[in-house]
């Protein structure tokens, strides 16, 4: 076994290896850039560097350290070919497969040639020629990623150039390969992916199965083990193809086979490999009592798997969320700030944020996993809900609400699933705010007095003139009037930002400002300023629009990017646009990006 390891990557899967590392007595050498030094806090060393994806910036940093490993974790260089032939050839093992089976199932069309020529079911689509596909509905894929990035559903024809060229930037830039296919897409599909585990010994086997069909726009969000809808059989058989498709490359490590299976046949079809670690693979650690990064670690380091496909044994129920910096009333825009507060559940937590911490656009915006088990599935989704009202983030919106409102819809507890469920059937809006929280965010917004006699109240009863009227107060761009106390006494953890108050009472979240109506204007006033501005920080990506061209209602003016994600700006009235920002600006959130004044 190694004896000093260098983990290449950052966040909560930095401190995920790190942990397994310091079980195992091995040293831990992280890096990281400058401010982003939360999980390099943890390790026994650790060294700056400009970038994680600079491969041989990362070299050189093993180098000094005498690492005899790299473990790559997810993202960055974790499917860079180039990177783990830079290992090899320096004498430092990749915890990874080899560089030519990662070059093999890293480019998803020359993947589905090599499974499909070992007998395992793909899906129909094209790689070339992909302007005159006509198969619809289709989902348009980069060759070169995965992750959900640049995945384009698209419903008909016409939809389709617009389609192609959105996901031809969004792979370029999250990949550096514009190459795209497109493939039929399966109707009322379940993404269900099967963990897979080889060695230099030519040993193969699976860890079962993970249902991640809970996603927002080809982006899992829940992932359960085992899956609620396989039966034994049919996990057997998913199992064995997936098994041949790793054989196929000839696999070694840790890897995950991807499938789409149709949800009123069960007909399953190889989508992708994934050449590293899982974000999910909690769940199955949890059913299955091993811990993936040790077993990894023993594979790269030349052991032998420690058991055989008879031992493996699926006990109970795992279910993770995944906690993200985004705000699901703003269409899941990415969201920024610093952590004033951090309350973490009484279940598994991995994370990589810290109180004090700032959460930037330059990194992806998951924050945290909230990972639960229990006997049966029922039970783990009850603890996973409840796990997710006990977790406090204060300071950056968080989807902890939106997710506790999903695992609470019936289809989900029943477990009735498909890959369009979320955008389907949960509403991203948050409920109103209660009252009582408004009175909270009142008391504490109020004045402290100095005696009990109303004339030391700053703001209190005056001779001669009426009580000021209570607090006004701004939730979510609405000015409201605070109601009286109700009498109930709740809990609540509270931080507070300048003149933002954040408050977290009974699994919700809430920022309040205090209203000032010196700086009051009216909402007819803010829609007719004709200013656009910008949905989220961000980039600004494409300006679809010419200065001082005639644009009507709803046309799309500018792109904006963020954290691998596009939106779309559009004209909020039809008019005469001046713009006030170029492509390649770095803008802020409410930023404005352009005025259109109205045509007569």
């Amino acid at each position: 076994m190694f004896d000093t390891v260098l983990v290449a990557n950052r966040g909560e899967i930095a401190l995920r290896v790190i942990k397994t590392l310091r079980r195992l007595g091995i040293r831990s050498v992280a890096v990281h850039t400058e401010g982003d030094t939360t999980h390099a806090d943890e390790a026994d060393i650790a060294v700056q560097i400009g970038s994680y994806l600079d491969a041989d910036e990362v070299i050189r940093a093993a180098r000094r350290v005498n690492a005899q490993a790299v473990h790559p974790g997810y993202g960055f260089l974790s499917e860079n070919t180039r990177f783990s032939q830079a290992c090899a050839d320096n004498g430092i093992v990749f915890v990874g497969p080899p560089a030519g089976a990662i070059e093999a199932m890293g480019d998803k069309i020359r993947a589905k040639e090599t499974v499909a020529a070992a007998g395992v079911p793909v899906v129909p689509g094209a790689s070339t020629g992909l302007e005159d596909f006509a198969e619809f509905p289709a989902l348009i894929k980069p060759s070169a990623g995965g992750g959900g990035k640049g995945m384009v559903l698209v419903r008909a024809k016409e939809e389709l150039p617009d389609a192609l060229a959105s996901a031809r930037r969004t792979a370029l830039a999250a990949f550096g390969d514009d190459t795209l296919l497109i493939e039929r897409y399966v109707e009322s599909p379940r993404h269900i992916e099967i963990q897979v585990l080889a060695d230099g010994h030519g040993n193969v086997i699976h860890l079962g199965e993970r249902e991640c069909s809970l996603q927002r726009r080809h982006q899992k969000i829940i992932e359960e083990a085992p899956s609620p809808l396989l039966d034994e059989a049919t996990r057997a058989k998913m199992g064995a193809a997936a098994v041949e498709a790793a054989r196929s490359v000839g696999y070694v490590n840790a890897g995950t086979i991807e499938f789409i299976v149709h949800g009123t046949t069960g007909e399953f079809f190889f989508m992708e490999m994934n050449t590293r670690l899982q974000v999910e693979h909690p769940v199955t650690e949890l059913v299955t009592g091993l811990d993936l990064v040790e077993l990894q670690l023993r594979v790269a380091a030349g052991e032998e798997l420690p058991l055989t496909q008879d031992d493996v044994r699926l006990e109970g129920h795992a279910v993770e969320a995944r906690v993200y910096a985004e705000d699901p009333a703003r269409g899941f825009l990415p969201s920024t700030g610093r952590i004033l507060k951090l309350t973490e559940p009484g279940v598994r937590f991995d994370a990589g944020i810290a109180e004090g911490g700032v959460v930037g656009t330059g990194y992806d915006p998951m924050l945290a996993k909230v990972v639960a088990w229990a006997p049966t599935r029922e039970e783990a989704l009850t603890k996973l809900r409840r796990a997710l009202h006990d977790t406090v983030v204060l300071g950056v919106t968080t989807n902890l609400g939106f997710l506790q409102r999903l695992i609470d819809n019936p289809l989900v507890r029943r477990g009735v699933l498909d890959t369009g469920l979320v955008e389907r059937e949960v509403d991203p809006a948050e409920p109103e705010i209660p009252g009582y929280v408004l009175a909270e965010a009142a008391r504490l917004f109020a004045p402290v007095a100095a005696s009990d006699d109303p004339w030391d109240i700053p703001d209190g009863w005056r001779l001669g003139r009426h009580r000021p009227p209570a607090h006004l107060l701004e939730v979510g761009g609405e000015i409201v009037e605070a109601p009286g106390d109700d009498g109930v006494t709740r809990r609540f953890t509270t931080a507070r930002d300048g003149g933002t108050l954040w408050l977290h009472a009974e699994g919700r979240t809430y920022k309040v400002a205090r209203h000032e109506p010196i700086e009051e204007r009216s909402k007819a006033a803010q829609a007719g300023d004709g200013a656009v501005r910008s949905p989220m920080p961000g980039t600004v990506l494409v300006v679809k629009a010419a200065q001082g061209e005639q644009v009507a209602e709803g046309q799309p003016l500018l792109i904006v990017e963020a954290m691998k994600m596009e939106h779309t700006v559009t004209a909020p009235v039809g008019g005469t646009v001046t713009l006030q920002v170029r492509a390649g600006q770095q803008v802020s959130l409410d930023e404005v990006l352009a005025i259109v004044e109205a045509t007569e």
